[in-house]
């Protein structure tokens, strides 16, 4: 039954186009977070592995852990992007420690990614790129473009999540 519903289509066709979503429970959005927990990411701009900080005793008054709009809201909204549906799409979340979500605010990808990526050296950037499933010099991008580009990367992030449950890598 697995075999015949996780198809090649289906991680590349499929679960991409269900991540076109806002719904901030979807089981397509869980299953990121379950993935990057799995495959052992660090939160992005973070040396703190994301399984780490979703852990409730973890956290203090303050949520360790935020989802961080990758484009702001307020920055989309000067863009003409209104819409909650648009805003909210699960392709622009990230997870980020709560400091540096606060810190970020509503400044443009093509503002804070340079500061927040000088952190990290080529190859941990790279991974975090990676476990994050952010194509390619995403804050050029425009925002439509980014959205595209991001859920069929999102969905090979899943998809290596789940080879690991399979035992099909280590």
């Amino acid at each position: 039954m697995e075999a015949a519903t996780l198809t090649d289509d289906y991680w590349t066709k499929t679960l991409p186009l269900d991540l076109a979503t806002s719904a901030g429970r979807s089981p397509a959005l869980f299953g990121f977070y379950a993935a990057q927990t799995l495959l052992g990411a660090q939160a992005l701009f973070s040396q703190r592995p994301v399984g780490d900080l979703l852990d409730p005793p973890a956290h203090g008054q303050k949520k360790a852990l935020e989802r961080h709009h990758l484009f702001p809201k307020q920055y989309l909204k000067k863009l003409g992007i209104e819409s909650v549906r648009d805003i909210n799409q699960i392709a622009n979340y990230a997870l980020v420690e709560w400091d540096d979500n606060i810190a970020i605010s509503d400044a443009p990808p093509t503002q804070y990614w340079a500061k927040y990526a000088e952190r990290f050296d080529a190859e941990t950037l790279a991974a975090m790129m990676r476990w994050h499933a952010l194509p390619t010099e995403w804050w050029t991008m425009s925002y439509e473009q980014f959205l595209a580009a991001r859920r069929p990367l999102i969905a090979s992030v899943i998809r290596h999540g789940h080879q690991k449950l399979a035992g099909a890598t280590a």
